[in-house]
């Protein structure tokens, strides 16, 4: 997806429109992955890249976005995106992922103890589901 301002395209980012399940309940979502900006804007940072992409999110009609990260980078993003209020980080929720290539001596999937970050877009954060465990249904 690409986000725009006054000088043209500003950034992109990676978004898989999906269904997860989270607890017992499908949600669609905007999955969001490797994102870059122009490089004149290189240092306004993640909240800078969000507040472009928002509108791109919007047009997709999906209620949330949705990403994982380690817990490593709790603060940074918790800095960056939270105290925006741009994105809730939630936590003590595992995912599950199909594996995208099959071999005999692994499991069909993998769970992962995960950071979630989640961006309300078309409902309120309220609005996510509770649930121990998402599934990706299918890889990530």
């Amino acid at each position: 997806a690409l986000g725009y301002d006054e000088r043209g395209v500003a950034a992109h980012i990676g978004v898989l429109r999906r269904f997860i399940k989270v607890g017992a309940v499908d949600l669609l979502v905007a999955e969001l992955g490797l994102y870059a900006v122009r490089p004149d804007l290189e240092g306004l940072g993640i909240p800078h890249l969000m507040r472009v992409m928002y509108p791109v999110l919007q047009e997709l009609g999906v209620p949330f976005g949705f990403g994982t990260v380690r817990h490593a980078l709790r603060q940074h993003i918790a800095r960056l995106l939270g105290r925006r209020g741009l994105a809730t980080i939630v936590s003590g929720v595992r995912v599950r992922s199909t594996l995208r290539e099959v071999h005999l001596d692994k499991p069909p999937t993998r769970i992962e103890d995960v950071l979630i970050v989640v961006l309300p877009i078309g409902r309120s954060m309220s609005d996510w589901p509770t649930g121990t465990i998402v599934d990706r249904n299918g890889p990530e």
